[in-house]
């Protein structure tokens, strides 16, 4: 029988403990919490994506079964669904935003010295849409088509690594240029913006 340390303990050995405990006490996000703390919601909810939960109660199940496991793997709390659906409706959100501009800052480090097949001295980006489904009967406000509801989501990607380097939800109505200038013109923290940006649609513009 393995013995050993999970895949997931191992992988958590590389999240930015520090930073994320400067951004909980900066946006106050264990204010009044007993139990259940702002680590233990991120690993609950990085645990769901890296298995493909579907639901709350399935995240529940999954760690409860495995609750001998989870002490060793950082969590601390007790797992229920309440307590986590509570957790994700009560917490800041911009703790995990402000986290994720420090794993994407960490991550544009590690492809600093990648070569396009192309060589250009400036940094190049490409504008991405997709499609977010969502269920009709939970988000009513988000109208798609008849049958469900669905939200249209931008994403800035640097292509050194094909990074995130910003990300918009726009109304419904907003139209593609709309949000293409809304992504070059955002003043972005991790971003140095120099020269010319290429946007893939075909939307070329020009900053200093």
């Amino acid at each position: 029988m393995h013995v050993g340390r999970t895949v997931f303990s191992q992988l958590m050995d590389l999240f930015p403990l520090t930073e994320f405990r400067l951004l909980v006490a900066q946006y106050g996000g264990e204010h009044k919490v007993q139990s259940f703390s702002c680590l233990d919601q991120f690993l609950c909810m990085a645990f769901a994506q890296l298995t493909y939960r579907e639901s709350l109660r399935d995240i529940e199940v999954c760690l409860r079964s495995l609750q001998s496991r989870l002490y060793h793997a950082g969590f601390r709390g007790l797992v229920s669904r309440n307590t986590l659906a509570n957790a994700n409706e009560q917490r800041d959100w911009q703790i995990y935003a402000g986290l994720g501009e420090v794993l994407i800052a960490q991550a544009r480090q590690l492809y600093t010295g990648d070569s396009f097949s192309v060589e250009i001295e400036q940094t190049a980006f490409a504008l991405d849409s997709t499609t977010i489904d969502l269920c009709l009967s939970l988000f009513p406000w988000a109208p798609f088509k008849l049958s469900k509801s669905a939200l249209k989501a931008h994403a800035l990607l640097d292509l050194r690594g094909n990074i995130p380097s910003f990300i918009i939800i726009p109304p419904r109505t907003a139209a593609m240029s709309v949000c293409s200038m809304s992504c070059l013109l955002k003043p972005v923290r991790s971003t140095l913006w120099t020269g010319a940006i290429s946007i893939s649609s075909g939307f070329t513009a020009s900053l200093s």
